[in-house]
């Protein structure tokens, strides 16, 4: 089957994605009125909800459409939109997509709780599915993104901070919820042991190279394209893969230089352009595509086990996708 574009593959299941939107809508409409002004918002706000599109492909990979197909994506996009509105308080955060974060305009309180009320319908949507499999998968990632965020937090403006630690923050910040989103999708489609093993490790990689390459659009995006400030994780103390790659090659004078940027309370445009000088001398970002290339080969790789597919088709489309996007 040719492989088709990633604007034809979401005009294909635009219906699946709005059935999905729609179960979502109807939660947000409740007594409490900073709900669906907050939920709105977040939506807004864009993006390609590529988490409960994960969940439709794998869903229907097996033939499964209907309600609860939509039921398992609401249920992923709502852990991960309450995942970003408890990641934007944290992280002071003052835009989200070129809009201004939640909690910058309703304040901490009420987005904090909003997130409460989004996690908790997640869950009470995944119970509907009457699946425990489902429901063990999405409590497990949402334990572990939530511990994603704690090391993050402890490893804040650490330049000591390893690749290995940097892998287990984006396992539990990106990739844990993608790799759920595709087991529920096997386990509501019947799909084997092997078959069920094979999408979740693809989840896995799959969200390790969305994470990677997010990380590397941080400090080469085009900024009114990407709709944030570049540089934004250096700022906030985030050692991401780039930089962990340029601390590993640099000496001398150019790792002090490094560390003092890290450390420094604020970041100004001369650290930032003597930061990516110091990119282009390492190839630290051509380095960092050269992970998420493998990952993402790897993870094209457990596709093997099915036959040829649209959903099979798209699933590798969107991998190709996460490797080459621009925001």
């Amino acid at each position: 089957m040719e492989q088709m574009t990633i604007e034809k593959i979401w005009e294909y299941y635009k219906e699946d994605l709005q059935l999905a939107e729609e179960k979502m809508s109807g939660i947000l409409k409740t007594v409490a009125p900073a709900i669906s002004a907050v939920g709105n918002h977040i939506s807004s706000a864009g993006g390609k909800r590529i988490r409960p599109f994960l969940a439709i492909l794998c869903s229907k990979l097996f033939g499964n459409a209907g309600d609860e197909v939509s039921t398992l994506a609401g249920s992923v996009e709502f852990i991960h939109a309450a995942s970003l509105i408890h990641d934007d308080v944290v992280d002071g955060a003052g835009l989200r997509r070129g809009l201004p974060a939640a909690h910058s305009i309703w304040g901490n309180q009420v987005v904090i709780l909003v997130g409460d009320f989004l996690y908790a319908n997640a869950l009470r949507l995944a119970n509907l599915l009457g699946r425990q499999g489902i429901m063990d998968a999405l409590c497990t990632a949402t334990a572990k993104m939530s511990e994603g965020e704690l090391i993050q937090l402890s490893k804040k403006g650490n330049p000591d901070m390893s690749e290995e630690d940097y892998m287990k923050i984006i396992q539990g910040k990106t990739a844990i919820l993608m790799s759920a989103a595709c087991k529920g999708g096997a386990i509501l489609g019947n799909a084997s042991q092997e078959q069920e093993k094979a999408l979740e490790s693809f989840g896995l990689k799959f969200g390790f190279t969305f994470q990677i390459a997010d990380d590397i659009l941080d400090y080469r995006a085009e900024e009114k394209v990407f709709g944030k400030t570049l540089g934004k994780d250096l700022e906030e103390g985030k050692i991401t893969l780039p930089l962990i790659n340029l601390l590993r090659d640099a000496e001398g004078s150019e790792t002090e230089r490094i560390e003092e940027i890290i450390r420094a309370e604020k970041i100004t445009e001369k650290d930032l352009a003597d930061i990516q000088d110091l990119f282009d001398k390492y190839k630290s970002i051509e380095k960092s595509y050269e992970k998420a290339a493998t990952l993402i080969n790897e993870a094209k790789a457990e596709l093997s086990i099915f036959g040829d597919s649209m959903e099979k088709n798209s699933l590798l489309a969107i991998s190709d996708y996460v490797l080459t996007r621009k925001k």
